[in-house]
């Protein structure tokens, strides 16, 4: 089973606290380590955030585009349906009609493609940001395991609690790899 802590003693440790000094240690690294990886992971929620609102706003201006749209071309029905006094003033607003819709419709095209590429920007920011928080949990796991080190004087908590904050470090690192496909 797990074994008792032995570590040399130096002249101002006696007994019992040998295993203090490394194990604090391991522990104030482990808690800057989560602190950083917490920073990370808020700010990839933020930007996220971020993301998503900026898309919301694409689409609202999308179907705004699509209302107006479908009013110029209800103005363009309107006019070939009714009788006109003045021939050439109305094929002149119907022209003017056509070519609004035409640029309502190319308008349209450029806000939706903005508006998914804000959303795979999102997605590509929320699974980083995921990695970030799993490695946060490993990272904190690591903390917890590493103190209880403190209350048994074993060593086997201590390895135990590195290699788990170990794999929370390679979790979150790899938060960086996550880029945009396309």
């Amino acid at each position: 089973m797990a074994e008792d802590f032995e570590l040399p003693e130096t002249a101002e440790e006696h007994g019992n606290n040998a295993h203090v000094l490394p194990v604090s240690l391991t522990i104030s690294i482990l808690a800057v380590l989560v602190a950083a990886v917490t920073l990370l992971g808020h700010r990839a929620h933020t930007e996220e955030l971020l993301l998503q609102s900026q898309a919301t706003d694409q689409w609202a201006f999308y179907q705004a585009k699509n209302i107006r749209l479908h009013e110029m071309q209800g103005m363009i029905d309107l006019l070939g349906t009714i009788t006109p006094v003045d021939k050439e003033k109305n094929a002149t607003l119907r022209e003017k009609y056509v070519k609004e819709v035409e640029r309502y419709n190319g308008d349209k095209e450029n806000i939706s493609d903005k508006a998914k590429d804000l959303e795979k920007e999102r997605d590509t920011v929320s699974r980083r940001a995921d990695r970030f928080d799993g490695g946060e949990a490993l990272l904190e796991v690591g903390l917890v395991i590493c103190s209880i080190t403190l209350l048994t004087k074993r060593k086997a908590f201590w390895i135990a609690g590195i290699l788990v904050a170990i794999a929370g470090l390679i979790f979150a690192a790899t938060g960086f790899l996550v880029h945009i496909s396309s």
